[in-house]
């Protein structure tokens, strides 16, 4: 079992490979997305887990690793107000991402979607292939998964944050009905 995820991983990375060598993706690591996240592992953990989905369901796994390792490509502190930026982040970011996705790689039509739709919601504009709606979805569940990360290792060292983050845990559970 553990030599098919060591293979599986293996072919996750090799399929990204030129994308996480890339200076410019590179930089995407000096930049936080959510908490202590960085931008770079965002985008890696959204990529990873939408391929493993795709993959599972005999769907284009290779596009879906290769758009969401790129589809928060923007290469600002979102958290800092610009003057030039034209809206807010949430809805102005997937085409930013996706400029300067297609200035460094060739994309195909399915990994434009997915980035430029990666929002959806939000968005507005429905997604045009099960894999962009897979990777909008692993997108918030990445974002809720950092989020949680942060707060659950805050609440370690601070007694209200705990409380805090045991409510959390239990509402959590219940939206899965785990609990």
């Amino acid at each position: 079992m553990q030599k098919i995820e060591e293979d599986t991983k293996a072919e996750f990375e090799n399929i990204i490979l030129d994308l996480t060598s890339n200076s410019v993706v590179q930089q995407m690591k000096v930049y936080k997305q959510h908490y202590d996240t960085s931008c770079y592992e965002h985008c890696f953990n959204v990529a990873y887990y939408s391929y493993l989905i795709c993959k599972k369901f005999n769907l284009d796994y290779k596009s879906v690793a290769r758009s969401g390792m790129l589809h928060d490509l923007f290469l600002y502190d979102w958290r800092t107000r610009i003057e030039d930026r034209k809206g807010l982040h949430a809805f102005t970011h997937p085409r930013t991402a996706l400029d300067n996705a297609k200035e460094l790689f060739e994309l195909s039509e399915k990994e434009e979607d997915i980035i430029l739709k990666h929002m959806w919601p939000v968005t507005i504009k429905f997604p045009k292939y099960k894999e962009s709606y897979i990777v909008t979805i692993v997108d918030k569940f990445c974002a809720i998964q950092e989020s949680y990360k942060y707060y659950r290792k805050a609440s370690g060292t601070q007694k209200i944050l705990r409380y805090a983050s045991f409510a959390i845990n239990i509402m959590i559970l219940n939206s899965f009905n785990i609990w």
